[in-house]
């Protein structure tokens, strides 16, 4: 059974390579990016991600849906949009006398919630219960929605005009948050040469039926933890919740709230994917170290002192994991 569960593994990261390789035909740089969608589509969770408009976001997750041969729906949030926008509404129909489901883009198997944090609180929640749920309300009726479903929210920096904070109840349903940078100056040349002429979507092809991630995410449920992982896990946590009661007592003063048991698990999870794009069938601690960023960057709660002495939520998580021993 392990033999089996090995050559699975195998031959399934060579697949995720394929994939990612095929997104290069379109993405120029964006690795982190294009990984950590991978990696929420893997592990049935959504992303999050952060930064201004214009850095390909929006072609990221296109792309991604190209090449697992799946849906794709974009939604533009707005202070003016309505829930009926997003999930859909009943129509009546006066030749037949019965009101007809019209189902709207949160039914897509990819959604891009772009610009998430300038929506009204009644759109949230709608999103809310589909993140949360995978299903959605009309009337009186619940939906169900199709597997894989992964919604990928960008939020423009607060600072900016129109944004608003999003409940911290909703940024926990996200399983990663990923703040995107600028292109390097050479991954900005190449951009320009790239996308100066014919569209470059067309030559992505299907690498993966989305029939098959469905078998792969069954799969990243076999890959195994151990106890000492669990434990290292439980360690990074607990320590951004009680750094009084640790080495960490400096930073005590930075953490306002810390992170929920749901970090626990979604650290887990992630880095089960980890393991299985390295082609192992167990986690070890740099699958840990290495997505524990991406994770708990949004869980964190900062305090005003934080803020008055310039120390980033990056910053704190990096101290922890440096003072965490692995077991």
């Amino acid at each position: 059974m392990n033999e089996e569960i090995q050559t699975n593994v195998t031959q399934t990261a060579q697949y995720i390579q394929a994939l990612i390789a095929e997104t290069k035909k379109v993405m120029i740089g964006q690795d982190r990016l294009m990984r950590n969608l991978i990696i929420a589509l893997l592990a049935r969770g959504h992303i999050i991600l952060e930064w201004v408009p214009g850095l390909a976001k929006t072609l990221a997750i296109s792309t991604l849906a190209r090449t697992i041969g799946v849906d794709f729906a974009r939604v533009q949030f707005t202070p003016d949009l309505l829930p009926s926008d997003l999930i859909g509404t009943q129509i009546w129909q006066p030749k037949t006398g019965e009101f007809v489901t019209k189902q709207w883009p949160i039914f897509s198997h990819l959604v891009l919630a772009d610009e998430i944090n300038r929506a009204p609180a009644k759109v949230q929640s709608a999103l809310l219960e589909a993140m949360a749920e995978r299903q959605v309300t009309i009337g009186d009726q619940s939906y169900q929605l199709e597997p894989p479903f992964v919604v990928m929210a960008t939020m423009n920096p607060v600072e900016q005009e129109g944004t608003y904070s999003l409940p911290e109840a909703q940024l926990d349903r996200f399983l990663l948050k990923t703040v995107i940078g600028y292109p390097s100056e050479s991954e900005e040349i190449e951009i320009m040469k790239r996308f100066g002429s014919s569209a470059q979507m067309e030559e992505v092809q299907e690498i993966i039926p989305h029939q098959h991630i469905l078998e792969i995410q069954q799969l990243v449920d076999q890959i195994h933890v151990s106890d000492s992982i669990y434990e290292y896990v439980k360690n990074i946590v607990v320590a951004t919740r009680k750094p009084k009661n640790t080495w960490l007592e400096r930073l005590a003063p930075y953490i306002q709230y810390g992170a929920s048991p749901r970090a626990s698990l979604a650290l887990i999870t992630a880095a089960k994917v980890m393991a299985l794009i390295h082609g192992r069938t167990f986690v070890i601690p740099e699958d840990i170290q290495e997505i524990v960023e991406d994770v708990l960057q949004h869980r964190l709660i900062l305090s005003f002192d934080a803020i008055a002495d310039g120390v980033s939520v990056q910053e704190i998580i990096s101290q922890i994991v440096e003072g965490v021993s692995v077991l």
